[in-house]
């Protein structure tokens, strides 16, 4: 461990071993209630029975079949399967292994149908870490800081925050509305601007959703500039949010989507996805890479999607998620440091103030720490870290949410 980059930050002192459903345990067998589901990834809980036989059975068969030499059947089935879900119109898959990489991707299909180089991004957006993905990122400068310049192309328009705003959502989407217009005839000019990208529901900023006004205002202007709308669905997608595409509560489409997180229930496996015609017009050759579309991540992936769609767990996520806001509205009554609880299904966040509109990153750290001293793991996000963000497995039962919400009264409690 002495060894391990200084770099990493990490918001707990746990030393997991092994993980069962919704619990994780260190090497002496103490548990904790893991609601953090590794940032959103094990959304079938910690080594699902379905997915781990399917991956054992992989391993010994087929590790690596690289997928720019050779198909191989897993890869095959997983976009069929995968079209069953996407959108309508969208029926072409790329593979890559993680979030950031299929961001780039997107990017560069984007840029390279249109021929034209802008990205419109949306402030407090999270896309990544690798220099186009971070470019993108205004989540917190931490992303951002020690390696300018970043890509060029990149103008940044409002996002309706109406808790930041402190105005209704009428009035936040008007005037992100207005401003995105008004960028487009003052810096980034619709003939240059290849897409816009977007989090329908924003992650690490705070757990913030779009509005429908919104992201339909968005898809008349692609609609009408001849610009690609891009749905970042990397956290918020694949069931999370109680729909399995969280820009589907805002009935809207988009032009291409990026998935990565539970799609594999923990393996290394992202994709993007479009219509076949715009795949067309992008290079040949400017998409693949050693490890995507791996034999056995696509096995995980295979499997999440039985479970997923055995357990009807996109409906349990809408119903459970509607269960766990009900309990921490219980507790905002109870406790004056909730100011706000934001999200959907289960993605939820909680603004953490020291008095109202004053964010409090102290007193969120110090509830991580006496969640986790109790036996709950669960993370925080927010420019200041203010905000405590609920992300159970979509796995997780009504009596786990109970024990998880009773630790965190507790955590208050202590923390006053």
């Amino acid at each position: 461990m002495s060894h391990l980059s200084p770099l990493l930050v990490q918001s707990s002192n746990i030393c997991a071993q092994r993980g069962e459903g919704s619990w994780l345990y260190d090497e002496q067998g103490r548990r904790w209630l893991d609601f953090t589901s590794g940032i959103g990834v094990t959304a079938t809980g910690h080594c699902h029975p379905h997915v781990v036989e399917a991956t054992r059975k992989q391993v010994g068969t087929l590790v690596h079949a690289q997928y720019a030499t050779v198909t191989h059947p897993n890869m095959l089935a997983l976009t069929d399967r995968l079209y069953n879900h996407l959108p309508k119109g969208i029926d072409a898959v790329a593979f890559s292994n993680s979030g950031s990489e299929s961001v780039e991707a997107a990017v560069r299909l984007a840029r390279q149908a249109t021929g034209r180089p802008n990205i419109i991004a949306f402030r407090g957006g999270f896309h990544g870490r690798t220099l186009a993905a971070a470019s993108l990122t205004t989540s917190a400068n931490k992303v951002r800081t020690g390696w300018q310049p970043m890509m060029a192309g990149v103008s940044f328009a409002p996002f309706p925050h109406c808790y930041r705003y402190g105005w209704d959502e009428a009035t936040s989407v008007d005037f992100c509305l207005r401003e995105l217009d008004h960028l487009l005839v003052t810096e980034c000019n619709p003939a240059d601007t290849a897409a816009m990208i977007v989090e329908p529901v924003q992650g690490e900023y705070g757990y913030y959703p779009a509005t429908r006004a919104f992201m339909q205002g968005l898809r008349e202007r692609c609609d009408k500039h001849g610009i690609l709308l891009i749905a970042d669905e990397i956290q918020a997608g694949y069931g999370r949010t109680g729909k399995f595409w969280s820009h589907s509560h805002f009935q809207v489409n988009p032009d291409i989507l990026i998935t990565a997180k539970g799609l594999a229930s923990g393996y290394p496996l992202s994709a993007i996805a479009a219509s076949r015609d715009l795949m067309e017009h992008g290079y040949p050759g400017s998409q693949g890479g050693t490890y995507g579309a791996n034999a056995v991540a696509c096995a995980a992936a295979l499997a999440t999607l039985d479970v997923i769609e055995s357990e009807q767990l996109v409906d349990g996520a809408a119903r459970h998620g509607e269960y766990l806001r009900e309990q921490l509205a219980g507790l905002q009554q109870e406790f004056d440091c909730i100011d706000e609880i934001r999200g959907m299904g289960l993605m939820l966040g909680m603004e953490i103030v020291s008095r109202p509109g004053v964010a409090d990153g102290q007193r969120a750290a110090a509830l991580l720490r006496a969640s986790e001293e109790k036996g709950l793991l669960i993370l925080r996000c927010g420019s200041a870290g203010q905000v405590v963000r609920w992300l159970p497995p979509l796995t997780c039962s009504r009596e786990e949410i109970d024990h998880a919400v009773g630790i965190f009264r507790n955590a208050l409690k202590e923390t006053q």
